[in-house]
């Protein structure tokens, strides 16, 4: 038997050299398709790798040299480099708006209207009119105006964006009263009172966590004050011994101080939402006709469009907003603009909604029908996960997420995979993750759980663990 030194002479002897590598008929192939700059590097750090794996384990690294070996390495690592870590996935979550996994599904019209603007010129800021420079904000104010009844309106590119820019332009080094059961924190540990610091204005924290009335709000109010902010509460609820003052009410108090009110929706629905049997959420529409001056909310949420934040209100509020600086390092791009155009356009017939827009169809999507689906997909699943897994239809609740609507759960059905082992679970979970298109489920209790209200193709889903049985 060789010894270690005599397997590492021989290791560095029969090491081809990177141009004679590169002349193999199979890697002209990947230079054709990926530059021959980046397949040379990618031979190098592979030789590089191979030379150090050599000092631990000399035999493997050997092996490794072989014509076929070499090759298959090549490939992964310009395939692993090459691909975006960006891309789609399948949610079995059960959560439909899933902040991590992108949060709305943009409907086809949004995808055209994306397309047809972003493979060439466009009047992006050219009116067409008078031939001269346009406003951006066109392309959507009169839109946001006709569905929220508001004056006017401008959009920047997210919602804690909106609130910033509000704060920054209407009470920069101004109080801003707000109800202590309204400091939220956002996803990814974003909180409003930061924002609300960070914008320039000075928090002032009335009431008290579960209960705030109006005399607190007219006690807050003083020469320092710019605006008064009401939150909506979209990512939590309080229950029990509670107040809450409506807009109205602090709008009252607010005009005898000459005092704007911003109201923050967050979750942004702009249509009643208890017609197509999804609990109430309010609209910015409601608050427009409270009398609110400023309302923000997302275009990524209910409302299921592209990342937007949306402001509608007083003219004259607006016409300020738009003149501060901040407003071009928030602006929209001509991609998310015509994406969000298009959405809002859909708005103006409410009776085809639920079809058109993808959010609400799935949103509203019946048990029955999910529980038909998933009696379709069992005896599949059983014949490629059984007898290594156990597969049970189970009843399972399904929220909205990214903070709309907390406490209200859609009933929905799943499947939910079993093992004697948890840690299978744990790995069949993360082969899932890897596979060509990953599946994102949940584990409960050791079981790994499928919730099937948001799975619309069933042929690419099934083909992967077709596929996925076979490693």
């Amino acid at each position: 038997m060789k010894t270690k030194d005599q397997l590492l002479k021989q290791f560095n002897l029969n090491i081809p050299s990177i141009d004679s590598i590169c002349r193999w008929k199979s890697v002209t192939i990947f230079s054709d398709d990926y530059g021959k700059p980046l397949v040379t590097e990618g031979i190098k750090e592979i030789i590089q790798a191979l030379r150090e794996d050599a000092k631990l384990d000399p035999e493997a690294a050997i092996k490794s040299l072989k014509k076929e070996c070499l090759i298959d390495l090549l490939r992964n690592w310009l395939e692993t480099l090459t691909q975006p870590s960006l891309k789609p996935v399948i949610n079995l979550t059960g959560t439909v708006l899933h902040t991590n996994l992108g949060r709305a599904y943009l409907p086809e019209v949004a995808l055209q209207a994306i397309n047809s603007v972003a493979k060439g010129p466009s009047n992006l800021e050219f009116d067409l009119e008078s031939g001269g420079r346009g406003d951006r904000d066109a392309h959507m104010e009169s839109i946001l105006c006709k569905l929220t009844g508001a004056e006017a309106a401008t959009v920047v590119n997210n919602n804690a964006a909106a609130v910033f820019i509000v704060v920054n332009t209407l009470a920069n080094r101004k109080e801003v009263p707000v109800s202590r059961g309204e400091l939220v924190e956002i996803g990814g540990s974003f909180r409003l009172p930061d924002i609300i610091k960070r914008a320039g204005g000075k928090l002032v924290d009335i009431g008290t966590t579960n209960r705030t009335h109006l005399h607190d709000y007219e006690n807050s109010i003083s020469s320092k004050t710019g605006i008064i902010l009401k939150v909506h509460a979209s990512n939590y609820a309080i229950k029990g011994f509670t107040n809450d003052v409506p807009a109205e009410k602090i709008v009252g108090i607010a005009n005898r101080e000459n005092i704007p009110v911003v109201e923050d929706l967050g979750s942004g629905a702009l249509t009643d939402l208890s017609r197509f049997g999804l609990p109430k959420e309010p609209t910015a529409g409601n608050s427009i006709s409270a009398g609110v001056d400023i309302v923000t909310f997302s275009g990524d949420k209910l409302l299921g469009g592209p990342q937007a934040g949306l402001i509608v209100g007083k003219k004259s509020l607006i016409d300020k907003i738009k003149k501060n600086p901040i407003k071009r390092v928030t602006r929209l791009d001509k991609m998310t603009i015509a994406a969000l155009s298009s959405v809002l356009q859909l708005y103006l017939d409410p009776e085809k909604l639920q079809k058109k827009l993808p959010n609400l169809a799935l949103l509203t999507r019946s048990k029955a029908e999910i529980s038909k689906h998933v009696d379709s997909l069992l005896p599949k699943l059983n014949n490629i996960f059984k007898p290594e897994f156990d597969l049970e239809v189970i009843d399972c609740k399904s929220q909205v997420g990214s903070g709309a609507l907390p406490i209200n759960s859609i009933p929905s059905k799943g499947i939910a995979i079993k093992s004697k082992n948890s840690s299978s679970i744990r790995q069949l979970n993360k082969l899932f993750r890897s596979l060509r298109v990953p599946v994102i489920g949940r584990i409960t209790k050791d079981r790994l759980i499928l919730d099937f209200r948001c799975l619309e193709d069933d042929e690419v889903f099934l083909e992967q663990l077709s596929n996925f049985q076979a490693k």
